[in-house]
């Protein structure tokens, strides 16, 4: 038990009375004979379901996201999957859908991101444990990519492939500082052609993100052919269709790309698909998952990962611009520590006791946090977005300094409610529901930031200023030689997915709540054709995370019965 007075997340969740996936479909409506069972506590959804479900009623859609979170997090999907449940407290039916959670922040220091408390889905060890082996797919198709290259390279290299601009990385699902950067091809003649490479974790490689907006099987078939894996010195790009393993990768992932069913603890169904990053990716589940869930009930919830200038502006400008999906209302999480924490007055490091000034009454401080929570509500309403403030509460916060978060909505014109669902599940989220109900009945004025043709420069400038508040860009002499080479080779028209740190709305993660007078550094972009973005990085992002000194891998283990035991 937790701490001796409230269960863990792992105790909840063994709890859990699960009902068969095949009554949870069948309530959502998802035809049985499109139900692949994986045991007992998931199920594949072939893609037929799409089509066969598309008469169905159509569901509200709603996004949850965040303001800039602290090392702590705010409980988005945690809050998402307790709204999830209580909608049907207030009489409708909903689903979930949630990205899968990669292994490596599971081991690392994040944890798993299976929710917590009462709103959590289960089963809780699957779910944050391989699940239906779709990450090892995505791995898979990533590595015969790279092998494909390096074989392509030593038997002649017909494309002309430079080995100088080979850009195709390999990736694995595991935090490793190692890989980021390595030498291959090591040894005699016969070993390969020694080059400079490295590795990305899986939930930041383009395959996963190409799975995450791909539409169905054919669509993931034609994006993998274009995905770029070098160029010539001519600065012309190849393809893997032009190394010819496009079609192998397609077989890899032909049962990944199916969304796997689960439930919550009060058996909401739940689509847990794809997990891009989302700091470097577009940190948002699946499209093939929402085009079927969006048709399971009254309402479907998706969350977006990190704070609502991260994966919520991924959302709207680059998965509802191709899913042609248009949300019809935007949850946004707060807390009273995260707002306190973004005024600049507190030291928060992650594994360490909160301090204890953060604890004490301030409704002050609140206020001068929340110049973060009035940014990321501006950051809704400039995609037309209706927003709701969901102020998860803890049980040490103070009535006033909750009161200040009404207050700083109130302002705003936002609609607010607090939500008690970590300890009372969907009960506690009644509120929250009857909020977001409300909201999402106001039509919607959705619209994407930039159209398509607008030049790259322009769409970064874009985002840059009007979701993060930045004077400007400045970019490196390789980043600009780079924008001018992907719009030379037709990738212009793509949106772009800015890579920075999800600490700050700025590039520097020191600067709290909504900083001013600075501007956005471009030290490198790269394009995700297969994907369908081009992502600039900013500041010193790496695409493959370290362990910390004490990971959460040294607490998990298995116990004399063979449970697993420090997962959480």
């Amino acid at each position: 038990m937790g701490d001796g007075t409230f269960p863990s997340d792992l105790d909840i969740a063994r709890r859990a009375t699960l009902r068969p996936l095949t009554e949870i479909a069948t309530d959502a409506g998802i035809p049985l004979d499109c139900l692949e069972p994986y045991g007992t506590g998931a199920a594949k959804i072939d893609l037929r379901a799409v089509g066969l479900m598309a008469d169905r009623p159509r569901a509200k859609y709603v996004v949850v996201s965040a303001i800039t979170p602290t090392p702590f997090g705010e409980g988005k999907t945690t809050v998402a999957v307790g709204l999830s449940q209580g909608f049907k407290h207030i009489g409708h039916s909903a689903t979930l859908a949630i990205r899968q959670p990669s292994m490596g922040p599971t081991f690392g220091i994040k944890g798993g991101a299976a929710g917590g408390g009462y709103s959590q889905v289960v089963p809780m060890e699957l779910l944050n444990l391989h699940l239906t082996g779709d990450v090892h797919a995505v791995t898979s198709a990533t590595n015969m990519c790279a092998a494909a290259v390096d074989a392509h390279v030593f038997h002649g290299n017909p494309s002309g492939l430079d080995p100088h601009q080979i850009t195709w990385r390999r990736s694995l699902d595991i935090n490793d500082r190692s890989l980021r950067n390595i030498v291959s091809g090591l040894g005699s003649r016969l070993d390969g052609i020694p080059r400079e490479t490295g590795f990305d974790i899986t939930a930041a490689s383009e395959v996963m993100a190409t799975l995450a907006l791909c539409t169905d099987l054919q669509d993931l078939r034609r994006r993998l052919g274009r995905i770029v894996v070098g160029y010539t010195k001519s600065g012309d790009p190849v393809t893997a269709d032009d190394i010819e393993v496009a079609g192998a990768m397609a077989v890899i992932l032909r049962e990944a790309i199916k969304p796997n069913l689960m439930q919550t603890l009060e058996n909401t169904p739940v689509l847990v698909h794809a997990g891009p990053f989302g700091n470097i990716a577009t940190g948002n589940s699946s499209i093939v998952a929402d085009l079927i869930g969006i048709h399971m009930g009254d309402y479907l919830v998706t969350e977006a990962g990190f704070g609502a200038d991260m994966g919520a502006e991924r959302f709207f400008n680059i998965k509802c611009r191709m899913s042609g999906l248009a949300p019809d209302a935007a949850v946004l999480v707060a807390t009273v520590r995260g707002l306190k924490a973004h005024s600049g007055n507190h030291t928060i490091v992650a594994g360490r006791p909160l301090p204890e000034a953060l604890l004490a009454p301030n409704p002050d401080e609140v206020h001068e946090g929340g110049a973060n929570l009035r940014k990321q509500l501006e950051n809704m309403r400039i995609h037309g977005c209706t927003p709701v403030v969901a102020i998860n509460v803890f049980p040490d916060d103070h009535p006033a300094d909750i009161r200040a978060i009404e207050e700083i909505a109130a302002e705003f014109g936002a609609r607010s409610a607090v939500s008690t669902h970590f300890s009372d599940g969907g009960n506690g989220a009644k509120d929250l529901a009857e909020v977001v109900a409300d909201a999402a009945e106001e039509p919607s004025e959705f619209a994407v930031l930039y159209p398509d043709e607008m030049p790259l420069r322009e769409k970064i400038h874009t985002v840059a200023t009007k979701v993060y508040g930045a004077d400007g860009v400045d970019y490196t002499p390789l980043a600009a030689r780079q924008i001018d080479n992907f719009e030379r080779n037709g990738f212009g028209n793509l949106p772009v997915c800015i890579a920075k740190t999800h600490l700050s709305i700025s590039a520097d993660p020191s600067l709290h709540g909504a900083p001013t007078g600075w501007t956005l550094p471009v030290r490198e972009v790269r394009a995700s054709v297969g994907a369908g973005f081009v992502y600039p990085i900013c500041g010193a992002m790496s695409t493959m995370p370290g362990l910390g000194a004490a990971p959460a891998l040294q607490r998990i283990d298995i116990d004399a019965d063979g449970n697993i035991v420090g997962l959480s």
